[in-house]
């Protein structure tokens, strides 16, 4: 799965009714006007469920409570969840806490302490459409250490898609991540990558957040794109726990996440799930 999280496999699926693209073995759907309106407000609605969902985190708060309230936000507004049984995923919200990258799955027993850090992964569909996005937040109050990874991950995803610009290629965006986030040492998550995304959760392409030496397709207006870099405070490396879904760094180091989804338009991108 990836569900804003995001799988050892993504799945590959063209949308019959939209035009799409064969590049190096791609096809990446390009998004009409009216399908670019529908995934906006798709966007919209999932901004307002992470707002919210950021702003009711606390010490002594349970993972299962943050799925049950985000799961009826989205419905609250009119959305599905998109993650529930996504391949038999069991919840809405992917809920990670410190050494788990993505694909946390939410448990009464799992209770949020001070100091933690914990990753929201969530998307909704709207009308057909889906939405993802991640953000990673301190539980009270965290080290600097803490702060800085989170602060240092989000700032990657800012400098990405400064080069998601039309007539720019894909790896552009992967290339500007890893310039930015080698210097401070961490580890740039390999096993998952960023996708495509429209009337289904993942599309082509596949968006690494890691260095490549091919330019890859040529990024065109009307791409929707799920941008998500994943970096740990120690080595890239990460393993499966035996929930086969839970990822986790293998040196017990903290992870942070952050993502959105963004159009490429005829000028500067536009991320859909940002509030506000």
């Amino acid at each position: 799965m990836a569900a804003g999280c995001v799988s050892r496999m993504i799945i590959r699926m063209v949308r019959r009714t939209a035009p799409a693209i064969g590049l190096n073995k791609m096809a990446i759907t390009i998004k009409s006007e009216k399908e670019i309106a529908l995934m906006r407000e798709s966007c919209r609605l999932l901004a307002i469920v992470h707002k919210e969902l950021g702003e009711a985190i606390r010490p002594g708060m349970s993972t299962w409570e943050i799925d049950q309230m985000g799961d009826q936000l989205i419905r609250k507004l009119g959305g599905v969840p998109n993650f529930k049984n996504y391949n038999g995923y069991p919840a809405s919200i992917c809920v990670s806490v410190n050494d788990e990258v993505v694909h946390g799955i939410p448990s009464k027993k799992r209770i949020l302490q001070e100091g933690d850090i914990v990753s929201l992964d969530a998307g909704l569909i709207y009308k057909g459409y889906h939405s993802d996005a991640a953000r990673t937040h301190g539980v009270g109050k965290v080290s600097p250490a803490a702060e800085k990874l989170m602060k240092v991950t989000e700032e990657s995803f800012f400098v990405g898609i400064k080069m998601a610009k039309a007539g720019n290629h894909l790896f552009d965006i992967s290339n500007a991540i890893d310039a930015y986030v080698r210097p401070f040492r961490y580890g740039i998550v390999r096993d998952l990558v960023g996708h495509g995304i429209g009337t289904k959760l993942h599309e082509d392409p596949q968006i690494p957040n890691f260095r490549q030496l091919r330019r890859g397709p040529l990024l065109r207006p009307g791409m929707t794109l799920a941008i998500e870099p994943m970096i740990n405070m120690g080595r890239a490396d990460v393993e499966w726990l035996d929930d086969d879904w839970t990822v986790v760094t293998q040196d017990g180091s903290w992870s942070a996440h952050y993502e959105n989804t963004v159009l490429i338009t005829n000028g500067e991108p536009e991320i859909l799930t940002l509030y506000d």
